[in-house]
């Protein structure tokens, strides 16, 4: 990660044709769409959950916490509801169980098959949320979104891995981080339209016209080749071969094609994955697949993405005006994942600062009891800050998507996580109130620290070669035994570039 200088390093296999073609540009830009259908939930499902005559008719226990002026009102309780979170956090629980299976098919059938299973799901689920009449017909939709969204956040990063160059893979990546924020952008500013209808069923077409970008990923899908890795995986070589001319652009391809072919015999070898995950051997995969998305997540990336007009409104922020502030800051997202593209640096000292500053502004003008009115001033600021710091998540959340590529183990961790924080935030508002973001501040240092240690540079490093990387690293290398490295012991080879001590040092960028 980019923390206080940049180490540019050139460590795998000079292959030929690896440079990027129109053909593995186009494929790549109808995969990442799988990218819009999580952003579009992400950004849509927090919008009306703001809404009041969404609240009124599935969540009427919170409908009246808003509007009963006989009360005190605590501000950081207001959206408290486990009805309410779990109609958030029900598509991170499909999107859970539908990881495991998701995993079997993407392997045995093809990645594109796993995307082609998400749009459907996905496009399902949405008609049923659009049409619901009561919250059982809610939540199934929810579930339904989710399995959708378990199917394609399984397949299309690693589609993405496997049919970028070595070179490229980082920047290709990142486009569906980048969908994601398209999604979330476009479902703020659906969701700001929609709360202008009259009779109070704009709720309606925000949920239901996530069946867009549904069709688009199902469609798209249709006519997307499969990577040559993923049919290598289910037997024909020469197959694969002519798909690996064809996205490389060159006849030759002999080296990485053999590559590929190792990794698949050795990958077939491996007898209990799951189990054998737990060798000392894949510690190192095994941690960095875990403890990214959990830094990632608790340091408040996604609870700013599920409940920005919830908190935007929690603060005092009338209806309209948490729909457009979290408009904005969908649109300082979007510009905040293109700067990731160029390697941004230096954001982790920033961004715990301003969760402080957020956390101090908070708690000067609601106190513990959590009542109290920010003037126009401080929520000017405040909006600010949000999209400043909504922007460093972005970028930050495009770093962990470069540097776990898409694992089985990490889609699940990242699964459990959303669903964690889905479930609970609106909890720890109401009882940690302003020290949640203190919370949040302290879990930045802590990956911080993590990150810049034992994060090992990935830039140029075909996937197949990454336990070089690992073999090298100054503290992962002593559980990677020599025979794990394709080509043997990781002495200098004719085929890898000299990097002289670059190698060994701390990760100071991933993508």
């Amino acid at each position: 990660m980019a923390i206080g200088g940049m180490v540019v390093s050139n460590v795998g296999r000079n292959y030929e044709g690896s440079g990027l073609n129109a053909f593995v540009v186009v494929t790549c830009l109808v995969a990442a769409m799988g990218g819009l259908i999580f952003g579009y939930d992400l950004g849509i499902s927090g919008g009306v959950t703001s809404m009041e005559p969404f609240l009124e008719r599935f969540f009427p226990s919170v409908y009246r916490k808003m509007n009963d002026e006989t009360i005190h009102q605590n501000e950081y309780c207001k959206f408290d509801s486990e009805l309410l979170t779990l109609f958030t956090s029900s598509l991170y629980l499909a999107a859970l169980a539908a990881s495991f299976v998701a995993s079997v098919i993407t392997r045995s059938f093809g990645r594109k098959v796993s995307m082609l299973i998400g749009g459907v799901v996905f496009f399902v689920g949405s008609i049923l949320n659009g049409a619901a009449a009561n919250i059982e017909m809610l939540i199934i939709g929810r579930l339904l979104l989710g399995v959708g969204v378990g199917f394609a956040n399984q397949s299309v990063p690693l589609y993405l891995s496997e049919m970028a160059p070595a070179k490229m893979r980082g920047a290709l990546n990142i486009g569906f981080q980048m969908a994601i924020t398209i999604g979330i952008l476009v479902a703020n500013f659906v969701n700001y339209g929609t709360a202008q209808i009259k009779g109070g069923w704009g709720w309606r077409v925000s949920l239901g016209l996530a069946a867009v970008p549904a069709v688009m990923l199902t469609v798209g899908a249709m006519f997307l080749p499969d990577t040559p890795n993923s049919i290598l995986e289910r037997g024909n070589h020469e197959e694969a071969k002519r798909m690996l001319q064809r996205v490389r652009d060159a006849v030759n391809v002999d080296d990485e094609f053999q590559d590929l072919v190792d990794a698949c015999e050795a990958s077939k070898k491996i007898q209990n994955p799951w189990k054998n995950i737990l060798l000392p051997q894949y510690r190192p995969q095994l941690t960095i697949c875990i403890l990214v998305p959990f830094f990632q997540q608790l340091t408040g990336i996604n609870v700013i993405m599920f409940y920005a007009p919830v908190l935007f409104k929690t603060l005092g922020f009338g209806d309209n005006a948490s729909l457009i502030s979290s408009a904005i800051t969908g649109v300082v997202n979007v510009l905040a994942t293109i700067v990731s593209l160029f390697r941004l640096t230096d954001l982790e000292g920033e961004f715990c600062s301003l969760k402080i500053a957020v956390a101090v502004l908070i708690a000067l003008n609601f106190g513990v009891s959590g009542e109290g009115v920010l003037t126009k001033p401080e929520a000017d600021l405040l909006s600010v800050d949000m999209c400043i710091r909504s922007s460093i998540c972005m970028v930050m959340g495009s770093i962990g998507l470069a540097s776990t590529n898409s694992s089985s183990h990490k889609c699940l961790s990242q699964h459990v996580l959303h669903l964690h924080n889905a479930q609970v935030f609106l909890s720890m508002l109401c009882h940690m109130k302003f020290g949640l973001f203190f919370f949040f501040a302290g879990f930045v240092i802590i990956m911080t620290v993590f990150i810049y240690f034992f994060l090992p540079e990935t830039k140029n490093i075909p996937i197949e070669e990454m336990n070089r990387v690992w073999k090298a690293h100054w503290f992962w290398g002593k559980y990677i035994p020599d025979e794990a490295v394709i080509g043997g012991p990781t002495t200098k080879s004719t085929t890898t570039t000299d990097h002289g001590d670059d190698y060994n040092k701390p990760a100071n960028n991933v993508v």
